[in-house]
């Protein structure tokens, strides 16, 4: 696929969106990686990182086992993931903090859009689309209302919490970021990054060394997992697209229960800054939430959302209708 400078550059910004996603728990990379038309490349691409990438590249150079994996496309993707972790998540978070009601209500619009044009994708239902469907839900939906465990910090778990988490962001509808809540990394995680960034900014090499050996524990794990479970998924989607696109599907639609605005807080944690934030939470009706329940903005809001990925639909098939 030939690309400008000007679409690698859409790239990034659609990486940046995952990476924003990404680090909020709820809201799942992969399912920003399906709205904006990528999920399957993704996958593809990662897929074709092997070993027989390294006889590529012995054999016709570095160029050419580049473009066989896809590496600009992947390059684009890493650098906006990247540029969202270390900066924009602090601005999710600050809006996460003061507008509630809003932003998840636009994330609640953006999935229920995503649901919608995903399941035109299912070109025939039969009985294993519709279990497929239902699994997704299901699996999807006992996440959301899981008990998180405590948190332990030792590199064997960082390990196991990165191979399970990036499984998770890649999914559309589960929360990698909510992963690691529950499996007790998340705060462990967040504090590394920031340790990392603390540590370039006001050059404390003690502070850069315990912050890298954290990540790169976490990371080894997180590359394993992707790698593994991207070769799973991309032989799905070759042989078995309906029922895939079904699973997907319904992971989404069990992960509403997650991002619905209005929550009861049934238990509390406390974080680093010795405040309490919530950690188990359940969906109740804007009716019984106890303050400014904000029904009339949430609802402008989720169109928003709804509207935002009906419109990109429509110009990507006005798009791909012209270059046919």
């Amino acid at each position: 696929m030939q690309r400008r400078l000007f679409d690698y550059l859409i790239i990034t910004f659609k990486g940046m969106a995952m990476g924003a996603a990404d680090v909020v728990p709820g809201v799942s990379g992969g399912t920003i990686a399906f709205i904006s038309g990528i999920y399957e490349e993704l996958i593809g691409s990662i897929d074709k990182i092997n070993l027989s990438s390294l006889k590529i590249w012995k054999r016709s150079g570095f160029k050419a086992m580049w473009s066989d994996i896809n590496g600009n496309f992947l390059l684009a993707l890493v650098i906006g993931i990247a540029i969202s972790i270390f900066s924009l998540a602090r601005f999710i978070s600050w809006l996460l903090d003061t507008h509630p009601i809003a932003v998840w209500s636009f994330f609640f619009g953006l999935v229920i859009a995503s649901i919608y044009f995903i399941g035109k994708q299912i070109s025939r239902w039969s009985a294993r689309v519709i279990t497929a469907t239902l699994l997704g839900v299901i699996v999807s939906y006992y996440v959301t209302i899981a008990h998180p465990v405590s948190s332990p910090d030792g590199y064997l778990y960082l390990f196991l919490s990165g191979f399970v988490a990036i499984i998770a962001m890649i999914l559309p509808g589960i929360s990698g970021a909510f992963i690691l809540l529950l499996m007790g990394s998340y705060e462990i995680v967040i504090n590394t990054i920031n340790q990392l960034r603390e540590g370039i900014f006001r050059a404390d090499m003690q502070l850069l060394e315990q912050a890298f050996t954290k990540l790169a524990a976490f990371g080894i794990g997180a590359i394993l997992g992707l790698k593994l479970f991207s070769g799973v998924l991309n032989w799905m989607f070759k042989h078995y697209k309906n029922t895939t696109l079904a699973l997907l599907t319904g992971f989404m639609v069990g992960s509403l229960n997650k991002i619905w605005p209005w929550k009861e807080t049934l238990s509390w944690r406390v974080n680093s800054h010795n405040e309490q934030v919530p950690v188990l939470q359940r969906s109740i009706s804007p009716f019984r939430f106890e303050g400014d329940s904000q029904v009339i903005l949430a609802c402008l809001v989720a169109i928003a959302g709804f509207l935002t990925i009906y419109l990109l639909e429509k110009i990507a098939v006005k798009a791909q209708k012209t270059n046919e």
